[in-house]
């Protein structure tokens, strides 16, 4: 499906692989420019090479307050203008929280919660200056159901702070014309959850919690990132939507 980004300029964290490089892979096919964002520069520039010349790779550590803003400062300007963000960078934390350290809890945190604060605030004044943007977040289901055998108690924790991260800036940003929405996943094949496609027991128990009865490919996920990312989702905004094949089935 291709939605329309003629003329626009998106920003992609981890957008390198797996969600993000099909998110970006519908921008260009949709007609529009993108920053491709991630720490993994192997990846993101095999990506420019397969996909298109029309994207440009920065190399940002989302974490890295400092580093954020630095390279958001210079994609403006070298884009003109930042038309939308989208947030698939994260990382995967599934110790339970007997076996939680701090240092992983906070790591998590910084990674997955924070550093979708530092690239929002980023571009949060460059949007109210071009008259509005669109902010899409990748949570997880995790953070609707308390974690899973995947991601646990830091992972759930992070994504719950995502979906309240998002809805407190739609509600603060639709006067300024700054739209915001999340995306929730479950098990969508990517190299973050090989872990679990190799363990029989584990895939099996995931799969059996899907009324679809599959995991989701990557390509799946993102078309309802990319929605959120145009103006095909003109009245929508603070909305917190679940790609997960049926497993949560919000009331």
């Amino acid at each position: 499906m291709r939605y329309d980004f003629d003329g626009k300029n998106i920003i992609v964290t981890g957008g390198a692989k797996g969600i993000g490089k099909e998110v970006v892979k519908g921008i260009i096919n949709g007609g529009g420019k993108v920053a491709l964002l991630d720490i993994d520069d192997e990846s993101a520039k095999k990506t420019v090479t397969e996909v298109s010349p029309e994207i440009k790779f920065y190399h940002v550590d989302q974490a890295n307050r400092e580093e954020v803003n630095k390279q958001f400062a210079q994609i403006i300007k070298d884009f003109g203008r930042i038309d939308g963000l989208v947030n698939v960078a994260g990382i995967i934390s599934s110790k339970s929280f007997d076996d939680l350290s701090p240092e992983e809890w906070d790591r998590t945190i910084k990674i997955n919660l924070t550093g979708q604060f530092n690239t929002v605030k980023a571009l949060w004044e460059h949007f109210k200056e071009i008259g509005g943007g669109r902010i899409v977040n990748v949570s997880s289901v995790a953070g609707k159901l308390g974690g899973g055998l995947l991601g646990t108690v830091a992972y759930a924790s992070s994504k719950a702070g995502t979906n309240g991260f998002t809805k407190a800036i739609a509600k603060e940003g639709a006067k300024y014309g700054i739209y915001a929405n999340a995306v929730c996943p479950s098990f969508t094949h990517t190299s973050m959850t090989t872990a679990l496609s190799e363990d029989p027991d584990k895939n099996s128990k995931v799969i059996g919690m899907i009324p679809l009865k599959r995991a989701a490919e990557p390509v799946e996920i993102a078309q309802m990132i990319l929605f959120f990312a145009s103006e095909a989702a003109s009245f929508i905004t603070g909305e917190i939507g679940d790609c997960d094949g049926g497993i949560v089935m919000d009331g």
